[in-house]
C-alpha cells in the first residue's frame, strides 16, 4: 500500500496553496518533470524520446551529479528543456537543518547557473535567463525552509501525478497506467532519469507520450 498517493489530492494542494502542484488546466498540455539526474546514457535516451515526440520537458537536477556530468546538463539546455533546481545532495528536509538545506540550493543554482552561462557563450542569446525552480527531495520541504525559498524568488514545484517508476514491486505497465489514469491537463508528472528508475520510466515514459500524442495533448516545460 503507497502512503503517498499516485494522485495528489486536492486537500493537499489547498494546504499548500503556495507550491505549485499542476499548471493551468485549459489546455491539453502536460508538463513532465524528471528528477535525480543527470545520468548520461538514462538522460540522453530521455532526449532522444522527447525529441522523436517534439516534447518538452523540465529536469530536476541535483547538484553533485551536475559537477559530474556538466556536458549532460548542457545537453538539456542545448535541447530546449528546462533545468531546475533538486538540491545538492538529495536531502530529507524534514530531517535538515533549515541554513544547510537552503545553502544546498543556492549551491546548487550556481552550478545551474554556471552551465547557462557557458551555453550562452557558446550560443548567444540561447537562454535569457534562469528560471528559479526547486522541487524538495521526496516532496519533503519545512515551511521555514519554503518560506526562505519563496522569499528568495524560488517556484517551489511539487507534482499532480507520481507514476512510482522507482517502485521495485510495480509492473511496467502498472507505472504506465499510473500516468494513463491520472494525468489531464495541467498535470505535473514525475518520472526519475536515474539508474533505479530506468526500466519502468522507459517504459511508462513512452506510453505517456503515445497515449497523450494520440488525445492531442502537447508537452511543455515549466517556465
Amino acid at each position: 500500500m503507497n502512503l503517498i498517493p499516485v494522485k495528489t489530492p486536492q486537500l493537499i494542494k489547498g494546504i499548500f496553496p503556495k507550491y505549485v502542484w499542476n499548471m493551468p488546466e485549459d489546455q491539453k498540455i502536460i508538463y513532465l518533470t524528471f528528477d535525480d539526474g543527470p545520468t548520461p546514457e538514462i538522460t540522453h535516451w530521455t532526449l532522444d524520446l522527447l525529441e522523436s515526440y517534439h516534447a518538452k520537458a523540465t529536469f530536476f537536477c541535483i547538484g553533485n551529479n551536475i559537477e559530474k556530468h556538466p556536458q549532460t546538463v548542457q545537453d538539456i539546455l542545448k535541447s530546449g528543456h528546462a533545468v531546475g533546481n533538486h538540491s545538492f545532495d538529495h536531502p530529507k528536509g524534514w530531517q535538515t537543518n533549515s541554513a544547510i538545506y537552503v545553502e544546498q540550493v543556492l549551491k546548487t543554482q550556481e552550478l545551474i547557473n554556471r552551465q547557462i552561462e557557458n551555453l550562452n557563450l557558446q550560443i548567444p542569446n540561447s537562454i535569457s535567463k534562469s528560471p528559479k525552480l526547486f522541487r524538495p527531495p521526496y516532496g519533503q520541504i519545512r515551511p521555514k525552509q519554503g518560506k526562505c525559498l519563496i522569499d528568495l524568488g524560488y517556484k517551489i514545484i511539487m507534482w499532480d501525478v507520481l507514476p512510482f517508476d522507482w517502485k521495485d514491486s510495480l509492473s511496467e505497465e502498472g507505472c504506465a497506467q499510473n500516468v494513463i489514469s491520472n494525468a489531464g491537463p495541467g498535470s505535473i508528472i514525475v518520472f526519475h532519469d536515474s539508474v533505479k528508475a530506468a526500466q519502468l520510466m522507459k517504459y511508462a515514459l513512452t506510453k505517456t507520450l503515445e497515449h497523450f500524442s494520440k488525445k492531442g495533448y502537447v508537452f511543455k516545460s515549466i517556465i
